[in-house]
């Protein structure tokens, strides 16, 4: 097998890069088609993630990251059981196991079996260092580390299964933006991106808000009604019609602008189509809920620094870096130990 080291690590996710900002035909082809097996991958939604792939893969940041990882001469196999939420979701996870010179064996979601080996190909292709280190499998076997992304509910099992490796096991994480009242329209606007992309269905889409006592939505109302057309995707729409039934029938209180019902509920993790918000009355309080709950949070959304926290600006909680890892956990310095 040829042996990897850093400058063919850059050089090939320089060239994946350079695909994802002009794709193929067979690339545009297949954009199309998997919204045959999986009615969220709509091409918007595929050319979103193609466009966030892009900007992460570029050329200073490539290297930066890169020049960081330390290569292994001794690879070892790395079990992969990926998700299948939003269009290739797993890729950054497989691609810090490859630049550090291990091997996947890789389970992928039902839900998106087409992309990532497209991608993968692409790298090969690229880099023929890649060829025979990543395998696709049903069943994982004779691995010697595990990164498994699933529900809470599954990684009960990914515990008791492969508490025994070494691992990597994300649970549902949600995302929180913080509201002070005093946001302009543009970042409203720029906050329905991070709500509404992929449908809502991604760990750093924003399923709740943090606002001031007597915050008034209509500001908000009017910013986003910029995506009023998603109400029109029938399996986003029929989340929202049986949500919207449910507190109907039940007499809960919430707001409801034609396409997103918003509720206040204490809890991080909103059902699809509906946004969770609470109230705080002073900005350190809003803090400490946050830091309390960062266990369960992947992004904080918010226009201005609030303390230590890790926050990003509106709008951006779906452009990750290359060092932007899942669950603040450093995946590529869990493989270098391994």
């Amino acid at each position: 097998m040829i042996a990897l080291n850093h400058e063919k690590v850059i050089s090939a996710l320089t060239s994946l890069g350079d695909f994802f900002r002009q794709p193929d035909a067979g690339w545009q082809e297949l954009s199309v088609r998997v919204q045959n097996r999986n009615p969220w991958f709509t091409p918007e939604q595929v050319n979103r993630a193609t466009a966030g792939l892009a900007a992460m893969l570029r050329g200073p940041d490539i290297r930066t990251w890169v020049e960081g990882i330390r290569i292994t001469d001794k690879p070892r196999q790395v079990g992969m059981i990926l998700a299948g939420n939003i269009p290739m979701v797993g890729l950054h996870d497989l691609l810090c196991v490859l630049a550090t010179g291990h091997h996947a064996q890789v389970k992928l979601s039902s839900s998106d079996d087409l992309l990532l080996p497209y991608v993968v190909n692409q790298l090969i292709s690229a880099e023929p260092a890649f060829a025979g280190r990543v395998q696709y499998v049903e069943r994982l076997q004779g691995f010697d580390a595990v990164i498994a992304t699933g529900s809470n509910n599954s990684s009960r099992y990914f515990d008791y299964y492969f508490g025994k490796v070494p691992n990597i096991i994300r649970k549902n994480r949600n995302s929180v933006a913080l509201l002070t009242g005093h946001e302009s329209d543009a970042e409203l606007a720029a906050l329905g991106d991070d709500i509404f992309a992929y449908f809502g269905l991604g760990c750093r889409s924003v399923s709740k808000l943090l606002v001031p006592e007597g915050y008034d939505f209509g500001a908000f109302f009017r910013a986003i009604e910029i995506h009023q057309p998603i109400i029109n995707h029938f399996k986003y729409n029929n989340n929202y019609d049986y949500n919207k039934s449910i507190y109907l029938v039940n007499l809960v209180p919430h707001l409801d602008n034609g396409f997103l019902l918003v509720k206040e509920d204490e809890a991080l993790a909103s059902p699809l189509a509906v946004l969770y918000y609470s109230h705080y009355q002073q900005a350190d309080d809003a803090v400490s809920q946050l830091q309390q709950a960062q266990e369960n949070i992947q992004c904080i959304v918010t226009a201005e620094q609030q303390g230590a926290l890790p926050v990003i600006p509106f709008g951006r909680s779906q452009q990750p870096r290359l060092w932007d890892y899942a669950d603040n956990i450093d995946t590529t310095a869990f493989l270098a130990g391994l």
